[in-house]
């Protein structure tokens, strides 16, 4: 039986919110990768989607039954630069379902085919980023942050051209929406105050319902993005393309082009090739959300009163929030990874006091905190004389807890994973799948990456970061 899409609530928004055309067919579609798990709690059946008419609808040759496929519209600051019309390039939202916990989700293509909004591009996706997407999300999802999910990866039998030729692949990608911060700009470079409404009211009715007025759904998203952030900052996860086209009003994290995960600790690390001046380094990201959430504002001006000065006044008291915000997130997530049940005054400089030491002695950021909880980590330390001056007011500051040794270790063992997507390992699992069609490392990339909390025999490889070299040359790439 088809997947019969519940209903597509933002193709009922205006023409002008979208474009209306079915995704462009392919060659030759063959599924490489299926999220049966999530189908199964999106109420969709697993073993029709492996069907050949499954992936006829994954690969976009056919139109599922209830599905009613867009491009949507969006603009977006880009490296700054505000760009007035961007929208959808390469990917078609073909619907909604409501899955088996009443939350409505849209289904989307990625690499589907040009669109009215692709800009003299090809609309295809190359395999490298559908996988490298797959991995990612997948992983942000076990580790407890809000992210966009990865149900499917088909490969199309279509090369297409990058920095070379690289064979084609679509992504069938599941968010809470796709309505990004960029799409309020669109409409606001405009001056479309009745779209504006229509937007603000259509997000408010599904991502933040009971919210009585604009001014607190600016407030409502500032939190969750406040929020979402610490917890990238808490893995050492860096977006690398934080334009406010790809953040999502929703809270998830969303488009995974140049991203990956830190090893040795520093506050100004940067992978992606694009970053050129280091905007979006993994310290200066708290800096980019509020900088992308005053955007927000700037659009949302219109509903926040009639008057310009007063409806300026309002945005910028809401602004003045966020920063309050994220460092109480940040230090909640930084005080689960040290083990502290309880506050007390000096914990923000004796965490960061401890990340200097990493950054000090280029030590690697996920085991430092997995093996401070065991007393182990000393020996990760170059120079361990700071360490060991460090450590006697950790001690200090761990005789003030209530809980006992087992309980705190425990707590810390679940908030500081063993496994994330190192970044030797993602490359080793696209090389051998781009160049060797052999699926096996990516799969068992998955597959661990699927329990980043549980320790398990055989997975050290999995757990050991790149060397030091390796990772200064490491480059990420955008994939459009």
């Amino acid at each position: 039986m088809p997947p019969v899409f519940t209903d597509n609530s933002y193709a009922r928004l205006p023409d002008r919110f979208y474009a209306r055309l079915a995704p462009t067919p392919v060659t030759a579609p063959k599924l490489v990768k299926l999220n049966g798990a999530l189908a199964l709690q999106l109420g969709l059946d697993p073993e029709f989607l492996a069907s050949p008419e499954g992936v006829e609808i994954l690969a976009g040759n056919r139109v599922a039954e209830g599905s009613e496929p867009i491009a949507l519209a969006y603009a977006g600051h880009q490296f700054g630069n505000f760009v007035p019309q961007l929208g959808d390039g390469r990917a078609v939202l073909l619907g909604e379902v409501v899955d088996t916990t009443g939350v409505r989700r849209d289904i989307q293509l990625k690499g589907s085919g040009p669109t009215p909004f692709s800009r003299r591009g090809d609309g295809r996706a190359a395999l490298g980023p559908v996988l490298r997407e797959y991995i990612i999300s997948e992983a942000m999802f076990a580790l407890g942050i809000p992210t966009t999910r990865s149900l499917a990866a088909v490969i199309t039998g279509d090369p297409v051209i990058r920095e070379n030729v690289m064979p084609g692949a679509v992504l069938t990608r599941v968010a809470s929406s796709h309505i990004r911060v960029g799409t309020f700009q669109f409409f606001a470079a405009r001056g479309d105050k009745e779209a504006l409404k229509l937007l603000a009211d259509h997000v408010i009715a599904r991502h933040y319902p009971g919210t009585q007025s604009y001014r607190e759904l600016f407030e409502r998203v500032i939190e969750r993005q406040a929020q979402l952030v610490a917890r990238w900052l808490g893995v050492g996860f860096i977006h690398g393309v934080m334009n406010t086209d790809n953040v999502s009003i929703a809270g998830e994290t969303i488009d995974y082009g140049p991203c990956a995960f830190m090893d040795a600790y520093h506050p100004e690390t940067v992978f992606s090739s694009i970053d050129q001046t280091g905007r979006y380094a993994y310290g200066k990201q708290p800096q980019i959300a509020g900088w992308n959430l005053a955007r927000l504002g700037e659009a949302l001006l219109p509903l926040l009163a009639e008057d310009q000065d007063a409806a300026v006044e309002i945005a910028n008291d809401v602004l003045k929030s966020y920063g309050g915000i994220f460092g109480a997130a940040y230090l909640a997530a930084l005080r689960r990874k040290f083990g502290l049940f309880t506050e007390q005054e000096n914990d923000a400089e004796l965490a960061q006091s401890f990340l200097k030491l990493l950054a000090d002695n280029g030590t690697d950021h996920t085991q430092a905190f997995r093996r401070l909880s065991d007393g182990t980590v000393r020996g990760l330390f170059e120079e361990p004389a700071g360490y060991d001056a460090w450590e006697i007011r950790y001690r200090e500051r761990l005789a003030l807890e209530p809980q006992d040794e087992a309980t705190r270790r425990a707590a810390m063992l679940a908030a500081n994973p063993l496994y994330i997507p190192r970044n030797h390992k993602v490359e080793e699992a696209l090389a051998a799948a781009i160049q060797e069609d052999d699926y096996g490392p990516f799969e068992r990339l998955v597959a661990v990456l699927a329990k980043p909390f549980e320790e398990r025999p055989g997975l050290e490889a999995y757990a050991a970061p790149q060397s030091a070299d390796e990772a200064r040359r490491y480059r990420t790439y955008c994939g459009t």
